[in-house]
């Protein structure tokens, strides 16, 4: 039976998830529109914890004050009604075509000018809805043909853009962090800022880089070809991951937006293991939402679309009991040090050793047996094996 997600779970879904009607690039809607509402109250039932939204997610584009201000009194009474949170707001700087080059990075000033305003004005509601993140993913931040963009001014005015609106949180005294979305391709030929490394170098350029992290999502990376997990660690290592996004992606292809677990289990099983138990020897844990960015199949009705929602939630939960057990197992700590993972905490250089020191001590080279150190294996596929067999439920 699967587990039952609570509230303490803190889990979170987009309201563009299971809002998704299902449209794409060769197929108009299979479902029709979701009423927010709705979905607060369709999730809470479900166990979830926070709902999340882009701007026009909530808000049809171009609506005037009168039907704003009627939509998100609706929306705040379900929220309140149906105790649901909104963890983390983010802004539509992609679907209307105005943005087809960019919000931020547009060649056009006027269009960027626009889009800058958009953002500051849904970070006032993302404050006043309680929100601890504001999450910024440009995927139309980028170009089709390497001619078409000034890439230097381009970052140039990246920057100039996250560094306004976080100048504006923090003027405005907001309780309120931005986080980078990164994702390589699709839809523009080439994102700026495609993976979490491309992310935090920019984030270090940044003169409010303080409050502007990252939100990594396991598709986003998978579909370049880069381990998940391994991006999450480097962002917690950074003490940059703010924020995060689960779904499923299998293989090198499009952005699938599978149910979380639906693509790579395995690594599904380690990302779990690192956000529940942290690194083996220590160090930044995760504290933020388990939020899911997918997409229910455009084959399923509203019946199909909240199993799927469930899905996310239990595939975890079954995952989290894996991955306890996995970390309390007594053959696993054993194969654990065996292998030397826990060893990698220890400094490499001795308490006030220098350079000089190391050079000077004939047992780290000239006296070293690199032939007989050589010989020892790691025993690295019996811990893979032993995790593999917890992820299945066979230990």
């Amino acid at each position: 039976m699967s587990p039952t997600p609570t509230r303490d779970d803190h889990f979170s879904f987009g309201l563009w998830t299971v809002g998704w009607q299902g449209r794409d690039q060769f197929g108009d809607a299979s479902r029709t529109a979701l009423d927010p509402v709705e979905a607060v109250e369709k999730l809470a039932a479900l166990g979830a914890w926070g709902i999340t939204f882009h701007d026009d997610d909530l808000i049809p584009f171009g609506s005037d004050a009168a039907t704003r201000d009627r939509i998100l009194g609706s929306f705040r009474q379900a929220l309140s009604a149906n105790d649901i949170v909104v963890p983390m707001v983010t802004t539509n700087l992609f679907s209307h075509p105005v943005f087809k080059d960019g919000g931020f990075t547009s060649n056009d000033r006027g269009v960027r000018r626009f889009a800058l305003s958009k953002v500051l004005r849904n970070v006032d509601l993302a404050a006043e809805l309680g929100a601890a993140t504001f999450v910024m993913w440009g995927g139309r931040e980028g170009a089709e043909y390497d001619g078409s963009k000034d890439l230097y001014a381009a970052l140039d005015r990246y920057r100039e853009g996250v560094d306004t609106v976080a100048s504006y949180i923090k003027a405005k005294g907001y309780d309120l962090r931005i986080a980078l979305e990164p994702k390589p391709n699709e839809p523009r030929g080439d994102i700026l800022l495609p993976t979490v490394g491309h992310a935090l170098a920019f984030i270090a350029t940044l003169e409010h880089g303080d409050i502007v992290g990252v939100n990594p999502e396991t598709g986003h990376e998978q579909m370049a070809g880069l381990n998940y997990t391994h991006g999450l660690a480097q962002a917690l290592w950074a003490g940059k991951l703010f924020h995060l996004d689960l779904n499923g992606q299998r293989s090198i292809k499009y952005d699938q937006d599978l149910v979380f677990g639906h693509g790579d289990l395995l690594s599904a099983f380690f990302t779990v293991d690192l956000i529940e138990n942290g690194f083996p020897g220590g160090g930044a844990r995760y504290e933020g939402p388990r939020h899911f960015d997918y997409k229910p199949s455009r084959t399923e009705d509203y019946d199909g679309v909240w199993a799927s929602a469930k899905a996310n939630m239990a595939t975890y939960l079954l995952l989290k009991e894996r991955a306890l057990a996995f970390r309390a197992d007594p053959e696993v700590q054993e194969a654990l040090a065996a292998s030397g993972v826990l060893d990698l905490a220890t400094p490499t250089l001795g308490a006030g050793e220098t350079a000089a020191d190391l050079l000077a001590d004939a047992s780290s080279y000239d006296a070293y047996d690199a032939d007989t150190s050589a010989e020892h294996g790691f025993g690295f596929v019996h811990l893979n094996q032993l995790a593999v067999e917890h992820a299945l439920g066979a230990r």
